[in-house]
Parts: C-alpha cells; structure tokens; sequence
C-alpha cells in the first residue's frame, strides 16, 4: 500500500470529538482571541474580519469564513475551496476503494505464501480503516454544503496545488508528534540560533504543516502569540489535537520498510504538553494571508520558500509588508527551487540578493546538516543541509500584486484564449492519440495500426510503430497504477 496512511477506530472515535472539543485551549474564536486584531479579508485583501456566530466575516464582501472544527478557515473562496477539499476527500476514498478491490483480487491467488497472504490482508483491513477514518476526521469540510455562487470560481486564482491532496505530507504527522524527537529538536535550535537573544513578540509560521515547530517555538521560545498557519486541513486538525493535549494512534507506513513488521507501525502521538495561552491555527492559502499588513514582529518560513509557486522577490515582499518595523524574517529549510523558468531556481546568493531588495537588511546565514524524516521503522532518510536566514526588516516596499494561480482568460472566461505554441502543439499530440485510440478494436495489432497512420499521411510506418508503442506503453503503466490507487 506504500505510504497510505492508516488510523486506527481509536483515532476515528477521538477526531471525530475535535469539533466539539470543550478543552480546546487555543480559543482561536473566542472572545479574548485577537485573530480579528491582525486579520484581513483574503478575499479583498484590505477590510478587517470581524467575529459573529462562531465565524469570522467581511462586512465589505459580504463573505462569511466558517470555522472548520475549531479553525478558521480563511482562503479567498472559502465555499470553492471546502468544495475543492470535499472533491479531493471524495477521490481519495475512490482511490482506497479501488486498491481494496485489487487486492481483493490478489488475494485469490492461491499460490501466496503465507507472509504475502499475512501482508495482504493487513493492508486490505487498514485500507478500511482508513476509509472510514477519513470520513470522520475531515467530516467538518462537509460542513459548508451550500452552493458556491459564481463568484466563487474566482477561487481558481487561488486553487490549491493539483499534486496535493488530504494525505500529502502524511509522514510529517510522525515525525511531528512521534519518533522525531531528534530532528525537531534541530529544527528548534536553528530558530534559536537565528533569532539570538531578540524576543519573537508576536510571531506568524507560514506553511506550518502539522505544527510541531510552531508548538515548540511558541513553547520554548516566549512568544507573545504564534499563529501558525497552512492548506491542509488534515495537518492542521491533528496539530490542533495536539495542541490541546490530547493523544492520538495513527498508523504510519514508510516508504521503505526495514522488516516485515515495519509495513504498518501502529504510533502513539502526543505533544509534551498541552500548549499554553495565545497559540492559534489557521487554515488559508500562504500566498494570500488573511493577515493585516504590520502585525507581527517575526515571521517564520520552515520549508516553504523554495516549494510554492510564486517567484521569491514576491515572496518576500509580502512578508515585509506584513513585518512591523524591525521585524525580522526567519527562514528555515532547503533550497531547492524547481521552476519551470531556471531564471527563478535560485542559488543561496541569489536568494540573499532578494531578500535585501526587498527591504531587509544583509541577512545573518547558519547552515548546518540535520537529519530528516528519518523514520527508525524506514530504510529512507537522510541529512540535509539546511539553509537558515535572519533578516531584519530595514525600510517598507511596494506591496507585491495579488497572487493569481490562473490567468484571467481562464478565470473568467469572458477574454480570448491564446494561441500559444505550447497549446498548438498539444493539440496535434492529442489528435494523434485519440485517432490512435479509435483504433483499438482488440483485433488490430501496433503494425496495423502504424499502416493506418501512415494511409493517413500522418507519419510513416517506421516512425509510427515506436510511436504507437511509447503511447501504449504510457496507457499501460498508467492502467496499473490505477490497480493500486
């Protein structure tokens, strides 16, 4: 089953309590909360939230921004994106549903040895599991059923990633909050490193994960608030749980298990300690913070600039525009741009030369090799050289423009699309394979096919034939991955 998450019926019983968790020290909507303090409308980005039933809401907008299980839930469309995250929860229980049918199916041939047939069934029994576990511990996305007006589409400029989904970063949970206790410490210490003995005040985590960073900052560092803020609302419900003290048994699978018992290994997670006051969580989009400009005095980027899809100049002028004067920027993590456009994969001293055009003055550097996501039940892992960064916010910049995941053609659709070349050749391509594809009667072989197209003057048969091949070969691999989604 490779790296499916599993959790166990006592994890369904206890997420399933999040939202009406009574305990919930964090108080993010409470009356003593000052989220609406330092909160803007993601949707216009200028009109401060204001609480009322539980939900925060822009009077200017006229939107409303429910609270998912105990969390804000701040993207610029909140209805699109609940309806985005629903879609993908829906699609992931599709996918377990085919793989407990394909292993069904295994399981009938009778000449598995018994370990295979031991492995087997375990793994049919956890894909059950965790079906229903999914079900419960993001039931709260199915909360916001209504119909997303035609306003919502405008979402798609702030979609979410098409390569994550509910269980993306699935294995951070673990080393979260179970046998990471080395790695996390090291994290740590590169933040205390970086911010010397300069107090963080009120401190924003941007792309927080499952919050085990966030916690210990806001723990072990004195900040006077910590919002830590990220997309996945998986991550963000079971670092909720953690911050407010309960514990959790999840299963983890790793990629690489070392034995035979290390396929499925039932965790135990828990934070040392429920968290104290002034700890908040947020679900929202980090390339568009619900966040007024000004309002906190650090600001910490673990993992995360080098990973999402706007260019860093831009990156990092929206968090001086959301720096306090002297505010300081820490940044955590790799470098490992991977752009389509080379211009924007970044080298260290390229990165430090933006940092500074955006205001900061020269950055203090520590790098230093750590170990990472390395399980004691997994094979992978390794070290990785983090790059750390402290820069203090020297003088105010143009705040950078609204970040667009589509173009407006799209968007809308009330402009032209363009004629791009990309577009033209893509065309031709799929022309090719679905005239390809209206050949395939289960009789004719690759070499008729490849004289077909060559009757059809579309390429000759020596060229057709390793074609048609490759574009088979593509369908195939593509048909047996679907077996085990």
């Amino acid at each position: 089953m490779g790296s499916v998450p599993v959790l166990t019926n006592i994890v369904m019983r206890t997420v399933s309590l999040y939202a009406a968790a009574n305990s919930y020290r964090m108080r993010t909507m409470s009356a003593e909360s000052p989220l609406t303090e330092i909160t803007t409308c993601p949707r216009c980005g200028k009109s401060p939230l204001t609480e009322a039933a539980g939900a925060l809401q822009c009077k200017a907008c006229k939107v409303e921004y429910p609270s998912i299980g105990g969390i804000p839930w701040l993207f610029a469309e909140p209805d699109a994106s609940l309806g985005e995250w629903r879609n993908r929860l829906h699609f992931a229980l599709q996918q377990l549903s085919n793989e407990a049918a394909g292993i069904k199916a295994e399981l009938q041939n009778d000449g598995l040895i018994d370990l295979t047939r031991q492995r087997l069934e375990q793994q049919l029994d956890a894909i059950d599991q965790h079906r229903n576990a999914l079900r419960k511990i993001l039931a709260p996305i199915d909360i916001q059923s209504s119909q997303a007006s035609y306003e919502s589409y405008l979402a798609l400029r702030t979609r979410l990633p098409s390569d994550h989904g509910i269980a993306t970063y699935y294995a951070n949970i673990h080393r979260d909050w179970s046998w990471g206790d080395t790695e996390n410490a090291a994290s740590l210490e590169q933040i205390k490193n970086c911010a010397g003995d300069v107090e963080l005040g009120k401190t924003l985590v941007l792309g927080a994960g499952a919050g085990r960073l966030s916690y210990d900052i806001h723990m072990q560092m004195e900040t006077e608030l910590c919002v830590a803020i990220d997309f996945n609302p998986l991550l963000m419900l079971v670092a909720k749980s953690m911050a407010q003290g309960d514990q959790l048994e999840l299963y983890e699978f790793p990629l690489a298990p070392k034995r035979a018992e290390d396929f499925a290994v039932l965790r135990k997670l828990a934070a040392p300690a429920a968290v104290r006051d002034q700890f908040h969580l947020v679900l929202g989009d980090v390339l568009r913070p619900p966040f007024a400009a000004a309002s906190f005095d650090t600001i910490v980027t673990p993992w995360i600039i080098d990973i999402v899809g706007d260019d860093l100049p831009f990156q990092a002028a929206r968090i001086n525009n959301l720096l306090k004067p002297e505010g300081r920027w820490l940044n955590f993590g790799s470098l490992a741009f991977n752009h389509a456009d080379k211009a924007r994969c970044y080298s260290a001293e390229e990165t430090l030369v933006h940092v500074e055009k955006a205001g900061f003055a020269p950055a203090t550097v520590n790098e230093v090799t750590i170990p990472y996501m390395c399980s004691p039940a997994s094979r992978h892992g390794r070290q990785e050289t983090v790059f750390s960064f402290s820069a203090t916010k020297q003088s105010d910049v143009k705040a950078p423009p609204r970040h667009k995941a589509l173009p407006d053609w799209i968007v809308t659709g009330k402009d032209p699309v363009p004629a791009l070349q990309a577009f033209r050749t893509q065309a031709v391509s799929t022309q090719v394979y679905a005239f390809i594809m209206s050949l395939i009667d289960g009789k004719r072989t690759i070499a008729d096919m490849a004289k077909i197209l060559e009757q059809q003057k579309l390429m000759t048969t020596d060229e057709a034939i390793p074609a048609i091949r490759n574009f088979m070969t593509r369908m195939y691999d593509d048909a047996q991955k679907g077996k085990s989604l």
